[in-house]
């Protein structure tokens, strides 16, 4: 269970052991937009209405889970639950009603178990990649040199926090400083997209999956996504109301990364926190090292 700055995600996923390697299948995905960020990057606080949104979605969640048999789970928020004043009391709450503990990750966190899908994908692993997730309240910005995280940052710059206007220069500039450093240090890199917009753009843009994404492709549907009224993307694009408002200010998010690290084209492997969560439950529940050679492959 992710449980994000826009939206709350359930993924659950089936292990079928092969002599090679297992094969991570995903069962089912069910998405709650809640944004959670909505009040908390204006006022500080998760409002007694969200909470109990949030409830009745992890109810409805761990009934699921007992449909499917689920054996391991695990509950992860990130970015406005992090930064909620009352987060406390909405944790006890919460887990009182729903039974369901929620862990309560920081950011550093969260681009690493993002980064554990970089295994699952059909790219080549003797390259330099930057990852690049973009949630409703922060960015996560990490590093991979050859299947090994050499840096990573997490910056308070999201969709629903842009929304909010609560996105200073001065996090750019944190930004900018630290792709600096690592063009200096690693030259020329790679990227790899991640979260519900990105995968939206690419899909927007015809691309076949595998094939990396340009930025130039990433503007041009920005600016077309853009010329469409919010009630026009959800009618004639047909875009989530939760996606059709957040979509632009993310493709501007990931256009500006792209230009700081001067990155041409992105991968999109469709992937996020939810994958990274049940790869790295997997891995941990058979006390197998994170980055063996034979990996796991998600479908």
């Amino acid at each position: 269970m992710d449980i994000g700055s826009n939206a709350v995600r359930l993924l659950v996923g089936e292990v079928i052991e092969r002599d090679d390697h297992p094969i991570i299948k995903k069962q089912t995905l069910v998405r709650v937009p809640i944004r959670l960020g909505e009040e908390v990057f204006e006022s500080g606080v998760i409002t007694n209405a969200k909470r109990d949104y949030l409830i009745k979605s992890l109810k409805a969640f761990r009934l699921l889970t007992e449909v499917y048999g689920v054996e391991y789970l695990r509950c992860c928020a990130t970015s406005a639950m992090r930064e909620a004043t009352n987060r406390d009391e909405v944790l006890d709450r919460v887990e009182m009603e729903s039974g369901l503990h929620i862990e309560v990750i920081d950011g550093r966190a969260e681009a690493d178990l993002i980064v554990n899908t970089f295994w699952t994908q059909d790219l080549l692993k003797d390259r330099s990649y930057l990852y690049i997730d973009v949630g409703g309240g922060s960015t996560e910005l990490t590093l991979l040199d050859k299947g090994h995280r050499i840096s990573s940052e997490s910056f308070p710059i999201g969709t629903v926090r842009g929304l909010k206007g609560k996105v200073n220069e001065q996090s750019w500039a944190d930004l900018a400083e630290f792709l600096d450093r690592l063009k200096e240090q690693h030259g020329k890199l790679l990227a790899i997209g991640t979260g519900g917009n990105i995968n939206r753009i690419f899909k927007e843009n015809g691309n076949v999956f595998g094939q990396p994404l340009h930025r130039d492709d990433i503007r041009k549907q920005r600016d077309r996504i853009s010329s469409y009224s919010f009630e026009d993307r959800v009618k004639v694009l047909r875009l989530r109301p939760d996606r059709a408002d957040v979509i632009v200010p993310a493709a501007d998010i990931f256009l500006r990364v792209m230009e700081l690290a001067e990155i041409e084209e992105v991968f999109v492997p469709k992937v996020g926190l939810a994958d990274g969560i049940i790869y790295d439950l997997y891995m941990k529940q058979h006390g197998r090292v994170r980055y063996p050679h034979s990996e796991p492959v998600l479908e």
